[in-house]
């Protein structure tokens, strides 16, 4: 396990009532209902909060990687995340998919981009060797 030297960034988060709850930052920006995947409740999921964050995230990594190869990322980059809860044996698991768009780059070199992103990305970081993740260029 690696050790940070340097904190960058802390978020802080109040949850209520688990997945029938609510969360809210403390800086108040962000402020959700919760609701169990696939019931009538109003609110997100904790899935799909995943999904964002981790998508969001893979577009900065994706930056990164562009910049070292001297390439602008396109406007229009986009990542399709896909989170999926479900069970084996019982217990509960998560895995992923990410569509990655990278329209006008070669498709050989947004693979690379795509897999350097996957190596530097705090979140593909956390879950490498803990859940099944597929990446594909779109």
């Amino acid at each position: 396990m690696t050790k940070i030297e340097k904190v960058l960034y802390t978020a802080h988060t109040h949850t209520i009532g688990g997945r029938e709850g609510s969360s809210r930052s403390s800086d108040g920006r962000l402020d959700v209902k919760l609701s169990t995947p696939g019931s009538s409740g109003a609110g997100t999921n904790p899935e799909q909060l995943f999904a964002a964050g981790w998508s969001a995230c893979f577009i900065g990594a994706l930056g990164k990687a562009a910049a070292k190869h001297r390439v602008a990322l396109p406007q229009d980059v986009a990542v399709d995340a896909e989170v999926d809860l479900g069970t084996t044996d019982g217990a509960f698991f998560l895995q992923a998919r990410l569509a990655v768009r990278l329209p006008g780059i070669d498709r050989e070199l947004a693979l690379r981009l795509v897999e350097e992103a996957h190596q530097t990305c705090p979140y593909s970081k956390a879950t490498r060797g803990n859940i099944e993740v597929t990446l594909t260029v779109a």
